[in-house]
């Protein structure tokens, strides 16, 4: 993903205080062999007179002199170290230590980004989607099909419950192996507790982990930022709206238990509306019916999401329930 400006500044000011830690930890370090080794710091002196002579003569053009003075420099470094490790200390105890000795904390390896950048990059992209914590319980690694009924039919479908989530399933890894390939929406619909957001987690994962932005909202809380954007000109409410029509995926989640009015419709419909202009999907859950939809948030949202969006139903026995009966945490 393109970062934004803000999020690539919040990164490199992170690897400048890196910076910044780092050569203060030396000088301490430094310091502290100044009093055990007093001698250090006379080599280090006698090293800098010599590097201002090597200097000096390379301006001048003496090359014959460089050789001799490079030595001599060599062998005042060898001393200094031969005393770092006479006195118990490792030899590179006075250098610089990175975090990332791979790019030396600037963040990248000539003009490509360094792994630890990368790395950075998803840590924050996690943090901004507000799902860091839940993501490690709720993945594709730890999603079961133990908790759906091949007994358990729809009478709207005619599918049971396990054969719903095998299709979703299989929606699903493909929403994520041909993501930034293929423009597609996801709408996850169905009884409660059956694993619609359990999905949506395990899709946030995946795309967090290859680095695409992901933001997740409840309804509620994603017409609580349009609020505060209309009606209180809240500038940080502004920013997060900006990042709702422009992040890779947007997931909201329990669409349908928000307090529904006038504004709230019309936002979702620019909402949803600018991100398929943007061609940037979006993925939401509801427990409520197609018809629901159509009835609380007008005819046009409904052609929108109908029109733009794979629309998977799920249904089944509500899983906390289960878990419960089964003794499960």
């Amino acid at each position: 993903m393109a970062l934004t400006n803000s999020q690539y500044e919040q990164i490199m000011r992170t690897y400048e205080q890196h910076r910044l830690d780092n050569e203060h930890r030396r000088r301490r370090r430094y310091a502290d062999i100044e009093k055990k080794i007093p001698r250090i710091r006379e080599l280090d002196d006698e090293i800098s007179s010599l590097s201002l002579q090597q200097a000096r003569r390379l301006l001048e053009g003496d090359a014959s002199a460089l050789d001799t003075l490079k030595e001599k420099i060599h062998a005042l470094s060898k001393k200094k170290l031969a005393l770092l490790r006479e006195n118990g200390y490792p030899s590179d105890y006075l250098d610089l230590h990175y975090t990332c000795p791979d790019c030396q904390d600037t963040g990248y390896i000539g003009d490509r980004k360094c792994h630890c950048f990368k790395k950075a990059i998803i840590d924050l992209l996690y943090t901004q989607s507000n799902l860091q914590e839940v993501l490690d319980r709720e993945n594709f690694d730890t999603f079961s099909m133990e908790y759906y009924s091949g007994s358990h039919i729809d009478r709207l479908t005619g599918r049971s419950s396990r054969e719903a989530m095998e299709i979703a399933l299989k929606s699903c890894h493909e929403f994520v192996d041909t993501f930034g390939e293929e423009f597609r929406n996801l709408l996850l619909y169905g009884d409660t507790g059956v694993g619609k957001t359990f999905l949506s987690h395990c899709i946030a994962k995946e795309l967090l982990e290859h680095s695409f932005s992901v933001i997740y909202f409840t309804a509620a809380q994603l017409f609580d930022i349009f609020a505060r954007s209309t009606f209180r000109r809240e500038e940080e409410a502004g920013a997060d709206c900006e990042h709702i029509y422009s992040c890779d995926l947007l997931i909201i989640d329990d669409l349908g238990t928000e307090m529904s009015n006038s504004f709230t419709n019309s936002q979702l419909f620019i909402c949803l509306n600018e991100r398929i202009l943007r061609k940037k999907p979006t993925l939401i859950s509801t427990n409520l019916s197609l018809e629901d939809l159509k009835n609380i948030y007008s005819e046009r949202i409904f052609s929108r999401i109908t029109s733009s969006y794979t629309v998977l139903r799920l249904t089944g026995d509500d899983i906390r329930i289960q878990k419960k009966l089964m003794n499960r945490v």
